[in-house]
């Protein structure tokens, strides 16, 4: 596989750099409510229900005999793991859903600033004309992700095979990422969905990069708030440096 994990990763760190900057700050305000509330929903829901659901799905499970008793005491960690990915995941969805618009605005603005490009109108206008879009490209990559995460979850139950279900939710959750948020400026600049994925694809390593380092980010309090906006910033130039000048039939702009 080509590319660089290093670098990949490299993107969203410049992206949390360029938060604070003037010029893009008042548009990563919107997701940044959006991401503070829902996570902040996640966390209460967890505290709330999480041993209630993990015994739960143990009693589906396991027949109520007395000696499988020992299994819950096997099942309980990877079931735990399991109600975790999912309320995570699923938390996820419904943020990008919501912050999609004013995700592909805020590539927008950066890419303008990169580039003194403009790839799209200004204004309120403009960011209510980008809502029927971008929620299509949502569900295309909602289309695309039910089927893998259905298939990792019929894995993680298979012996042998369970026992690298870490990894495999890892690296794919990594390459969700990459397509989650590289697609706002790809959107932007009408790069199909396919098209899209095969750009990342060219560079895999560089794509799981940037994509486990906002995993990693997502899983640490506070830092996790942050996340989405710089994200975006991140996605934006990677797709500027790697991958907007070869679609344009230029060369790329990065020097490493």
């Amino acid at each position: 596989m080509k590319g660089n994990p290093l670098r990949g990763a490299g993107y969203l760190l410049r992206g949390l750099q360029m938060l604070p900057d003037p010029s893009i700050r008042h548009f990563v305000i919107i997701p940044l409510l959006v991401n503070i509330l829902l996570f902040g929903g996640a966390i209460w829901l967890l505290l709330e229900q999480f041993g209630f659901w993990v015994d739960y799905l143990i009693n589906q499970l396991l027949p109520d005999w007395e000696w499988l008793e020992f299994l819950r005491y096997l099942l309980w960690p990877l079931l735990a793991l399991l109600v975790l990915v999912l309320v995570y995941y699923s938390f996820t969805i419904v943020a990008n859903f919501i912050a999609a618009p004013f995700n592909g605005f805020l590539a927008e603005k950066v890419e303008r600033q990169l580039r003194g490009v403009a790839v799209g109108d200004e204004g309120w206008k403009a960011l209510l004309a980008m809502v029927p879009r971008t929620i299509q490209r949502e569900l295309a990559k909602l289309a695309y992700y039910l089927p893998r995460v259905l298939l990792l979850l019929v894995l993680t139950f298979i012996p042998v095979i369970g026992l690298l279900s870490p990894l495999l939710w890892f690296l794919f959750g990594a390459w969700m990422m990459s397509i989650q948020y590289c697609d706002y400026p790809m959107d932007n600049n009408r790069v199909s969905f396919a098209q899209m994925k095969q750009l990342l694809k060219s560079e895999r390593l560089t794509a799981v990069g940037f994509g486990g380092l906002i995993q990693v980010g997502m899983m640490i309090p506070l830092l996790n708030l942050v996340l989405m906006p710089a994200a975006v910033v991140g996605a934006t130039l990677y797709w500027v440096e790697e991958h907007a000048p070869v679609v344009g039939g230029g060369t790329a702009l990065r020097t490493s």
